[in-house]
C-alpha cells in the first residue's frame, strides 16, 4: 500500500526500497542530512539559498526522499498523511512567508556590496571622500540586514524540516555536494563581509586601500557564486535535468544544477537584485533625509538618495529584457508551462505586474524631475517634462491593458464578447512590447535632461549633436512603432514573436549611442551654478519609498508565479505534490499573502534603518558614572 510501511518498486532492473513515512530512514541519508542541517544553519544568511526549496512551498511543497541503491535517486510516492502538521499552523503559508522574507533580505545583502564596491572604486579614482563615506554607510546597513537574513534562514530551514521533510531529504540527496561547497562559500562570504566592514577605516590610503577594495571584490565574487549555486536548486524544480524516463535521477550535482533554466534565472536575478538593492538604500536615504535636523545632513542624504536612485534606474532599464528572456526560455522548455504562465490562471497576475513595473518607472522619473530643482539651469527643460510624462503614462496604460475582460453575462452581451472593440488589440504582446520599449527610452531621456540641467556645452558642434540625438530618438521610436504595429497585427505569429528582438536592439542602440554622444558633447562643459543638494521637496523622498515598496511587492508576486507554474509538482513531471495544499490559490488569496509579506518586510527594514540611526547617537551621562580614581 502506497505510503504505508516499506514499498517496493523496480527501476532499471534494480529493487528500490522507500519508506514514505520516514524520509530519514537510512544511515546514509541520516548522515548526509545531519551534515546538511549544520551546513544550512551556517549558510542561511547567504543569497537566494533555501528559497530554491522554500518559495516552492508557496504553491504547495513536498514529497519525500528514498533510500536508493547506486542506480539513482527516485522521488517517493506520498499521500496527504505523509506531510507533518502543526495544529493551528498553515504549513504552506508559513514556509511561503518565511522563504519570501528570507529572499528579500538575501537579495538586498547580495546587491549592496556590488554597488558599494563600485562606489568605493569611484572614490579611489576621484579622491572624493564623499563616495567613500557613502559606501561605508551603505555597507553598514547591510551588516544588520545580513544578521536578519541569517535568522530568517534558520527559521526557514526548520520550517522545511518540520513541514516538508521528504522534500528536504530528496533535494539534499541530489544537491549534497553543491550544498557542501555552498556552506564553505558562506564561511568565506561572512569572513570577507566582516573584514570589509570592520576594516574600512583601518585599510585606508595607498596599498591598504587597494587591499580593502580587493576584499570587496572577493566578497562580491563569493556572494554571486552563492546565488548561482542556490539558483541551480530552484531551477531544478522547474526544469529538472539528469532524470531518466523512469523518473530516477541518475546524474551528478553539476548535471542537476546546469538545467535548462539555470542561466536565464541567474541573469534575471542578478540584474533584479541590483535594482532592488538600489531601491532599498534609496529608501534609507529618504528616511534619513526626512529625519535630518541640519541642512548639511539633508544635503548629504539627498545626494545619497540620488545615487541610489541612479543605481536602481540603471539596473531597471535592462530588467524587462531579462524578464522576457526568462519567459521565452520557460516557454521553450515547456509550452504547457509557458501557456500556464502567460495565458492561464497567472495571466491576470501579469496585469498586476504591469501596474507595479509602471509604478517603478513613474516613481523613478518623478524623482528625477523633482531633482532638477537642485539646479539653477533646469528651467530650460521644465517645459519638456509634461511631454515625457504623457509618453510614459500613455505607454504604461497600454502595458497594463488586458486582452480579455472579466465580465458578467449581462456585460458580455452588452459588449458583444470578452474583447473591447477598441482597447482589445492593445492587450496582446506586440502592443505591450512596443509600450515598454518606449517607456524605457523616455526614462533614459529623463536622465539625459537631468544630466544636462546644470551644464552648458562648450563644443562648437553642439547644435549638430542635438540634431543627431533628436533624429536618433525620432527614427528609433518610429522603428519601434513599425515593428510593433506591422509585424504585430499584419503578419503571422512567427513574425510577431521575432519582432521583439529588433525592438530590444533598437532601444539598446538608442540608449548607448545617445549617452555616448551626450558625454562627448558635454565633456569640458561649463557649470551653470553649484548644485543645491537638499533643495528638493519632501515628496521626492516619498517617491523613493514608493520605489522600494513597489519593488518588494513585485518580487514577491513574481516569486509566487515562478513557483506556482509547476502547479501540482514539486519537481516538474518527476516529484508530485500530494499535500493538502496542492492546489493553486485564488488570485486574491495569493495577492493577500504577498501583501502581508511586503508589510512585514518593510517593518523590518524600517527597524534596520532605525538601528543604523541610533548606533551613531550618544547620550550625555555625566553624573551617572563614578569618577575614575588615580592619576
Amino acid at each position: 500500500m502506497k505510503g504505508v510501511g516499506d514499498s517496493k518498486r523496480m527501476i532499471n532492473g534494480h529493487m528500490l526500497y522507500c519508506n514514505a513515512k520516514n524520509p530519514f530512514g537510512s544511515s546514509s541519508v541520516r548522515s548526509l542530512l545531519g551534515f546538511m542541517v549544520l551546513a544550512f544553519a551556517m549558510v542561511l544568511g547567504g543569497s537566494t539559498d533555501l528559497l530554491a526549496a522554500a518559495v516552492d512551498a508557496a504553491p504547495g511543497v513536498v514529497q519525500g526522499a528514498a533510500d536508493t541503491v547506486p542506480s539513482g535517486i527516485s522521488a517517493p510516492d506520498l499521500t496527504a498523511t505523509d506531510y507533518p502538521t502543526v495544529p493551528g499552523v498553515n504549513s504552506r503559508v508559513t514556509v511561503w512567508l518565511v522563504a519570501q522574507l528570507h529572499l528579500w533580505f538575501a537579495a538586498f545583502v547580495l546587491a549592496v556590496p556590488i554597488f558599494v564596491f563600485i562606489i568605493e572604486a569611484i572614490g579611489m579614482k576621484t579622491r572624493d571622500q564623499r563616495y567613500d563615506d557613502m559606501a561605508y554607510e551603505f555597507i553598514k546597513i547591510s551588516i544588520t540586514a545580513y544578521s536578519l537574513t541569517a535568522i530568517l534562514g534558520g527559521l526557514l530551514l526548520f520550517s522545511l524540516i518540520v513541514f516538508y521533510p521528504h522534500l528536504f531529504s530528496y533535494l539534499s540527496e541530489i544537491f549534497g555536494e553543491s550544498m557542501f561547497y555552498y556552506a564553505l562559500a558562506f564561511f568565506a562570504e561572512s569572513a570577507a563581509l566582516y573584514l570589509y566592514y570592520y576594516g574600512w577605516h583601518w585599510l585606508q590610503g595607498g596599498f591598504r586601500k587597494w587591499l580593502h577594495l580587493s576584499i570587496g571584490l572577493v566578497l562580491n565574487a563569493v556572494g554571486t557564486t552563492l546565488m548561482f549555486l542556490a539558483n541551480g536548486w530552484v531551477t531544478f524544480m522547474m526544469s529538472p535535468a539528469g532524470i531518466d524516463p523512469a523518473g530516477v535521477f541518475s546524474g551528478d550535482t553539476w548535471v542537476a544544477m546546469h538545467n535548462y533554466l539555470w542561466n536565464p534565472i541567474n541573469l534575471h536575478r542578478f540584474i533584479a537584485n541590483i535594482a532592488y538593492g538600489g531601491s532599498i538604500v534609496g529608501a534609507y536615504a529618504a528616511f534619513r533625509f526626512l529625519s535630518a535636523g541640519r541642512p548639511e545632513e539633508r544635503a548629504h542624504y539627498d545626494w545619497m538618495g540620488y545615487n541610489a536612485n541612479f543605481i536602481a534606474i540603471l539596473a531597471l532599464l535592462p530588467l524587462p529584457f531579462a524578464g522576457y528572456y526568462l519567459a521565452a526560455e520557460i516557454y521553450a522548455y515547456s509550452q504547457q508551462m509557458g501557456i500556464t504562465l502567460m495565458g492561464g490562471i497567472f495571466a491576470w497576475l501579469f496585469i498586476i505586474q504591469a501596474v507595479l513595473i509602471g509604478t517603478l518607472f513613474l516613481s523613478a522619473n518623478y524623482y528625477l524631475w523633482c531633482g532638477m530643482g537642485r539646479s539653477d539651469g533646469a528651467a530650460r527643460y521644465n517645459g519638456y517634462i509634461k511631454y515625457l510624462a504623457i509618453a510614459i503614462i500613455g505607454s504604461f496604460l497600454v502595458w497594463f491593458t488586458p486582452h480579455t475582460l472579466v465580465l458578467t453575462n449581462e456585460e458580455l452581451k452588452a459588449l458583444g464578447g470578452p474583447y473591447h472593440k477598441y482597447l482589445g488589440p492593445l492587450g496582446i504582446m506586440p502592443a505591450k512590447n512596443t509600450a515598454v520599449n518606449i517607456m524605457i527610452l523616455f526614462t533614459a531621456l529623463s536622465f539625459l535632461f537631468y544630466r544636462r540641467s546644470n551644464r552648458i556645452a562648450t563644443v562648437t558642434w553642439v547644435n549638430a549633436g542635438n540634431a543627431a540625438q533628436l533624429a536618433l530618438y525620432t527614427t528609433g521610436i518610429a522603428n519601434l512603432l513599425f515593428l510593433g504595429i506591422y509585424h504585430g497585427y499584419f503578419t503571422n505569429t512567427v513574425y510577431k514573436v521575432a519582432a521583439s528582438i529588433p525592438q530590444v536592439m533598437t532601444t539598446l542602440i538608442i540608449i548607448v549611442v545617445s549617452i555616448t554622444l551626450d558625454s562627448l558633447m558635454y565633456r569640458g562643459s561649463r557649470e551653470v551654478a553649484p548644485l543645491n543638494w537638499g533643495r528638493v521637496p519632501n515628496r521626492a523622498q516619498y517617491a523613493l519609498f514608493l520605489l522600494a515598496v513597489a519593488f518588494t511587492w513585485l518580487m514577491g508576486l513574481m516569486g509566487y508565479i515562478r513557483s506556482g507554474i509547476r502547479q501540482h509538482w514539486h519537481v516538474t513531471d518527476v516529484f508530485r505534490d500530494a499535500s493538502p495544499d496542492a492546489y493553486t490559490p485564488t488570485l486574491g488569496y495569493a495577492a493577500n499573502i504577498v501583501s502581508i509579506g511586503t508589510i512585514l518586510f518593510m517593518v523590518l527594514v524600517i527597524f534596520v534603518f532605525w538601528l543604523s540611526q541610533i548606533s551613531s547617537r550618544r547620550t550625555d551621562a555625566r553624573g551617572y558614572w563614578k569618577g575614575v580614581q588615580g592619576g
